[in-house]
């Protein structure tokens, strides 16, 4: 009776946060992607945060503007260390935020677990989407390993991930801005440099990174980035405050203090 319960409120949960939701890949997928099945939603989801444990299909969640359209869309990757994903916590709660401030923004349900290789095509295909249904800018944010593959999509655009498929992958998948929330994965080269799959340089777009000291898996990250965009001159703000921990969203401690630092650099970044 516990377990359909339980599966009984998870279904409601996944039905709450959807939308409009659509394909992000309609005919195929990229050559070498998994076969497609259902994505698993986490029976056991903690702490109040839907969690989805595999997704061989992804999806784009699309979340219209509550205030008054500016023109522009926002790519939100969750978080979930690759393994998983944060959906809610990670997604559609910053997607409402930025609808509020008068952006599209679209969650990307990118394929997890272990497909680092898959997310990225799957950031860049979702970018490419976003443009191709007539916003003026296109950025891209995330938290954790969605602030890492954000980072890759925001470094990595000139670099083809997938040979293109349609008409929407004629158009350009280089975002028009970037945010970087607790990222992780940043610092994974020698001695905790820069990650080498991280292609900082004068073509990489203006990038929004927030962290904390005692965050064990961002912390380093956090700096190392910001001195990259430092040195190639890329437009760049960077918070890194004392305390905060990981994996906060919206909800919580440094949760409440973010938005507001990255509302007002959103709006002086695309004036």
């Amino acid at each position: 009776m516990k377990n359909t319960l339980t599966a009984s409120l998870l279904c409601l949960a996944a039905a709450a946060v959807a939308q409009d939701r659509q394909p992000l890949w309609p005919n195929a997928l990229p050559a070498g992607a998994k076969p497609v099945r259902e994505a698993v939603w986490d029976a056991k989801s903690e702490n109040g945060t839907v969690r989805i444990n595999e997704v061989t299909a992804p999806w784009l969640e699309i979340v219209e503007p509550t205030a008054a359209p500016n023109g522009m869309a926002v790519v939100v990757c969750p978080g979930g260390a690759y393994s998983i994903l944060a959906y809610d916590k990670e997604g559609t709660e910053p997607a409402a935020w930025l609808a509020a401030q008068g952006y599209k923004a679209y969650v990307l349900a990118y394929r997890v677990p272990g497909q680092r290789d898959g997310a990225l095509q799957d950031a860049q295909r979702a970018i490419r989407f976003a443009r191709s249904q007539g916003a003026t800018r296109v950025g891209i944010m995330g938290f954790s390993a969605g602030a890492s593959l954000s980072a890759r999509a925001a470094t990595r655009w000139a670099t083809p991930s997938y040979a293109p498929l349609d008409d929407v992958d004629t158009l350009s998948c280089r975002p028009d801005f970037a945010g970087l929330i607790y990222p992780a994965y940043l610092h994974d080269g020698p001695g905790q440099t820069l990650s080498p799959e991280l292609l900082v340089d004068g073509q990489t777009p203006p990038i929004f990174v927030f962290g904390n000291q005692d965050d064990r898996y961002a912390s380093p990250g956090t700096l190392v980035m910001g001195s990259a965009l430092t040195a190639a001159r890329v437009p760049a703000e960077v918070h890194f405050l004392p305390r905060g921990g990981h994996g906060y969203g919206m909800r919580k401690g440094n949760g409440k203090i973010w938005p507001t630092l990255m509302a007002d650099w959103l709006k002086r970044t695309n004036r």
